[in-house]
């Protein structure tokens, strides 16, 4: 592999490289780590290759103005970041718990960064330099960007532009975006001028000229008061996210206002292939070496990305309001490069780990009207029922896994990455089924059914669950014919809004039956950008406007979790609880449909009314026969039969 260097991440490294002074300060709340599963390396290094001299601040200290001040004040503006994740999902388990592990700073520990990453970095840079132009992006920018209901607050927030103070915000996939906000800082365009720019938003004051057509025009404080507005409000958004007919879409603050530009075209495949073949190390900054290096490359130091978006669009997941609906791949040439090189990486054992993407499935967009027309904006293209313009094929997948394993070096090509099920079962021709079977799957293949009640999964945005008992059945038939033993990891999902108690105990029952304990289950995490958010907060789905039910109570959601996992002894009493909350006391016992078995006390009592029963029979057994009615005998035999 080509001898390669990091970004310059302090004055000292800035000094050797002879620069004077930075064009861009990226502040990331990641540990440093220049891989192309990482935003900060794309887009530094796609910067890096326009020209522009880029220096990476790393969880600086968020405690003073003092830490942002390692490069001076650069030329152009700072780039900022809360990394890889949301903030406050790296923080925070569902139960609003600490977490005690970070993927994504040096060794695990936690603390590197502040909650609300964003806003807190913006302010401190603020307090350094001023008015400085500071362009924000990434995943919690990119959705955060219009008004959000907030789980860790329970509230509805303002736009994190508006909080933060920075002056524009890139959402989506930001490579395009980027590069023409630089080209036009470079220029000497101040930045409080740059405001026609696609993927981008930005705040100015209301009643200002607009560059697009505009819809929406909702005030945030009737957002925050009215639920059935906010859900409005999210429908509207969710249907401009389309970079052909998407308009722009504007929110009021007091005077100000804010607008998002109609999206930015996604990166054809030769622009894609440009990107994936930048100079990076594909490793973490030698710094962290002494601490254990970052945890968050483990998955994917050996794996390649082939592709971007997801036609999917489940309704609890954020890639549709981030990287869009519209899938679009790299050529099989520019992900064989990569494989090339992985091979020739330190530590290369002969396993390629994934060759996948948001779903791994997935090469073209979903059929030729969307990629000439757009994403429908009232229907999906896979659920509840599959579109019938859909168009179906695995081969030029098939084709690219195929010459990946023909590479010197390689042993094994793995899929890690989530399949689409009901899109695989779609498929007429059932090559790339078993050769996913034959080939690809290390003993266990995670899939992710999410549920089997109906109605639960027409809310997640998901096919019904006969779907998956066929694609279950098939993936065992062909496992069986090429003489293997692999496995089933589904992934299920409890409390998501529209699932009652009953269909948690549905869900344990079909679990029981089929055999499968899972060890894992997730709870429905309300974050920003989903509309599955959307319905836990305000009792609505964005999409039709009808009512749906939201497990809110800490303990029906424990209840619900704790049904999946029926199996643990820890959890008997609250799955009892549950049970006899529902009137399912007939799974209670010690037959083979029962989830659980009676409480101890429970038992004990049946016992001990036994022994009462048996000793009663002794005594009235041993009474003398004169003093018993005539016809006594026969009424006991019959009364205890």
């Amino acid at each position: 592999m080509k001898d390669r260097s990091f970004l310059p991440i302090n004055k000292k490294e800035v000094d050797s490289l002879g620069w004077g002074e930075v064009d861009f300060v990226y502040v990331t709340g990641d540990a440093y780590v220049d891989h192309p599963s990482f935003g900060v390396a794309i887009i530094s290094r796609v910067l890096e290759n326009a020209g522009f001299k880029v220096a990476i601040l790393s969880q600086p200290d968020y405690k003073s103005a003092e830490a942002f001040k390692e490069f001076g004040r650069p030329r152009l503006g700072f780039l900022v970041t809360s990394g890889n994740i949301d903030s406050m999902v790296a923080h925070y388990t569902v139960s609003k718990k600490k977490r005690s592990y970070d993927y994504y700073s040096a060794g695990g520990k936690m603390g590197k960064r502040p909650d609300r990453a964003v806003i807190v970095y913006c302010n401190r840079i603020r307090e350094a330099y001023g008015d400085v132009p500071i362009i924000i992006g990434g995943l919690e920018a990119s959705l955060r960007r219009f008004a959000h209901y907030d789980y860790w607050d329970d509230k509805i927030r303002r736009s994190i532009l508006i909080d933060s103070r920075a002056d524009i915000l890139s959402y989506g996939m930001g490579e395009k975006s980027i590069l023409r906000i630089a080209e036009l800082l470079d220029k000497g365009v101040p930045v409080k001028k740059i405001r026609d720019v696609l993927g981008t938003a930005y705040v100015c004051k209301t009643g200002e000229k607009i560059h697009y057509e505009c819809a929406g025009g909702f005030d945030f404080n009737e957002l925050k008061k009215d639920k059935k507005k906010y859900a409005e409000a999210f429908a509207l958004q969710y249907k401009e996210n389309d970079y052909i007919n998407g308009k722009a879409v504007c929110e009021y603050y007091d005077g100000k206002m804010l607008v998002q530009n109609p999206p930015m075209p996604p990166l054809e495949r030769d622009e894609l292939d440009k990107v994936y073949c930048l100079p990076f190390t594909r490793a973490y900054h030698p710094i962290y070496k002494n601490e254990g290096g970052v945890p968050g490359i483990n998955e994917v130091e050996f794996s390649i990305t082939h592709n971007r978006g997801c036609f999917g669009a489940c309704n609890f997941c954020a890639i549709a309001f981030h990287q869009g609906r519209s899938v679009r791949s790299r050529s099989i040439e520019s992900v064989l490069n990569e494989a090339r090189e992985i091979t020739e990486m330190e530590g290369f054992k002969g396993y390629i780990h994934d060759v996948g993407g948001p779903t791994a499935n997935f090469r073209y967009p979903s059929c030729q009207q969307q990629k000439e027309h757009g994403v429908c904006k009232n229907k999906k293209c896979l659920a509840p029922e599959p579109c019938k313009n859909l168009k179906v094929s695995h081969t030029e997948y098939v084709d690219l896994l195929s010459k990946i394993e023909k590479l010197p070096k390689v042993k094994k090509v793995f899929i890690r990455s989530g399949i689409r099920f009901d899109y695989l079962m779609l498929d007429r021709d059932d090559k790339f089924f078993k050769k996913l079977v034959k080939d690809h799957v290390s003993g266990q293949l995670k899939v992710a059914p999410e549920h089997c009640s109906s109605r639960v999964l027409r809310m997640m945005g998901k096919p019904d669950f006969s779907v998956y008992e066929k694609f279950r059945k098939k993936f065992f038939d062909i496992t069986e014919s090429f003489g293997k033993e692999q496995y089933l990891v589904p992934y299920l999902m409890s409390s998501h809004p529209g699932s009652t108690l009953r269909d948690a105990v549905e869900l344990a029952v079909y679990l029981k039956k089929s055999g499968y304990s899972p060890e894992q289950v997730q709870d429905f995490y309300p974050t920003p950008g989903t509309a599955s958010t959307v319905m836990y907060y305000t009792g609505i789905d964005p999409f039709t406007k009808k009512d749906v039910y939201v497990a809110r109570e800490y303990e029906e959601k424990k209840m619900q979790r704790a049904l999946l996992q029926w199996n643990k002894r820890e959890n008997h009493e609250i799955v009892r609880s549950a049970l006899e909350k529902c009137g399912r006391t007939d799974l209670i016992g010690f037959s083979k449909d029962c989830l659980v078995p009676p409480a101890k006390n429970e038992v004990m009592k049946t016992h001990s009314k036994k022994q009462n029963q048996r000793s009663n029979f002794q005594k009235t057994k041993n009474k003398p026969k004169k003093n018993l009615p005539k016809n006594n005998k026969k009424s006991f035999k019959t009364k205890n039969r």
